[in-house]
């Protein structure tokens, strides 16, 4: 092989070499700029996937504070009728010895 052929199959080489990073870079190019469109997708797809959550916490939150004061209301209605309940049958029992007193059993009376 003379150096004339050499040096036309390094230059052959070189260019075919050439092109091939030419490709390779617009491929790579177009692999960045696919790979930039799937992030920002991805970025707005969480930041709703966020607000939509945000969202749910916060009724879910609401919903919350409104079961405790919903709880607490019939918990305080619930005590407020132990309390009239507890003072009707203490005024019952009072009434009920008051009338023993005033009414004692005659002798020969049988108390069941």
């Amino acid at each position: 092989m003379t150096i004339e052929e050499r040096l036309a199959r390094i230059e052959h080489i070189s260019a075919g070499s050439e092109e091939q990073r030419r490709s390779d870079r617009e491929t790579d190019r177009a692999l960045w700029r696919d790979t930039q469109r799937q992030i920002n997708e991805l970025a707005i797809r969480v930041a709703t996937v966020n607000d939509n959550l945000s969202a749910r916490i916060s009724q879910l939150a609401e919903e919350a504070a409104q079961r405790d004061r919903e709880t607490d209301r019939r918990f305080r209605e619930t005590d407020a009728r132990f309390r009239e309940t507890d003072a009707r049958i203490e005024k019952m029992i009072s009434s009920m010895g008051n009338y023993i007193r005033e009414h004692p059993p005659e002798a020969g009376e049988v108390n069941t």
